[in-house]
């Protein structure tokens, strides 16, 4: 359907048992979008992905994903709308090798084609020399870099990821920025949380700030120069 946006979340409350974390959140990502979520530590972003994949305790609200009301749906259904989440811990198993743990997930029943191994490889030439190498043995910046292609190569669409920059390299960090780009060009979506704001600043196309679960303020990659007074305050950048 024309102008369906790929993600659509309005009044999302999340709870972790008795903790209320989300409280009315509201984000809308059209489809190719690169958007950031901003916020301190503890205010409620990685909560907002988790939710979208149904990690969380308990929500409440709406989350459409292509249109497709998912809020009541099970982890495992939602996955098959072609979301992909990488947390923030990557999740690459010790006893695999690169490459297994690569093929690892199954492709989902999106109807879109997953990338290929060999087109992963040409995006992650790292990961093609480490092929054989166990899972852990990779660097950090290619363990980020494996979690990332784990998900592309199942045909997700709608990538979150959760603090893909952090503890690595500059020059790393530089790779995953031409990754972004990449993916942006060739038309996935992407919901970023980071707290690399230098990162993020120059691949996002819009921007939402979080403060005490709640979406505090929202703006596009154009007005960015003018709330820098506003995210100094909210953010101290």
């Amino acid at each position: 359907m024309a102008g369906t946006p790929a993600l659509e979340i309005r009044g999302l409350q999340a709870w972790y048992g008795e903790s209320h974390v989300l409280h009315g959140v509201d984000i809308v990502v059209q489809p190719g979008e690169v958007v950031t979520l901003l916020g301190r530590n503890g205010a409620g972003r990685t909560s907002t992905l988790r939710s979208i994949v149904g990690l969380v305790g308990a929500r409440k609200g709406s989350i459409r994903i292509n249109g497709h009301e998912t809020i009541d749906l099970p982890t495992h259904r939602i996955a098959h709308f072609g979301v992909g989440y990488c947390p923030e811990e990557r999740g690459i198993f010790s006893s695999l090798s690169c490459e297994e743990n690569l093929l690892l997930p199954p492709a989902l029943k999106t109807g879109g084609q997953g990338m290929s191994v060999d087109e992963i490889y040409a995006m992650f030439p790292n990961l093609a020399e480490r092929r054989n190498s166990q899972g852990t043995r990779l660097s950090g910046g290619e363990q980020q870099m494996l979690a990332v292609a784990r998900i592309l190569r199942t045909g997700a669409q709608l990538l979150l990821l959760d603090e893909i920059s952090e503890g690595l390299a500059p020059v790393i960090v530089q790779a995953l920025a031409r990754m972004i780009t990449t993916l942006r060009e060739k038309g996935f979506t992407v919901v970023m949380v980071e707290q690399n704001f230098r990162f993020a600043a120059p691949l996002a196309d819009r921007f939402y700030v979080m403060e005490h679960g709640k979406i505090v303020e929202q703006f596009g990659a154009a007005e960015l120069q003018a709330k820098m007074p506003v995210l100094n305050q909210l953010l101290g950048v």
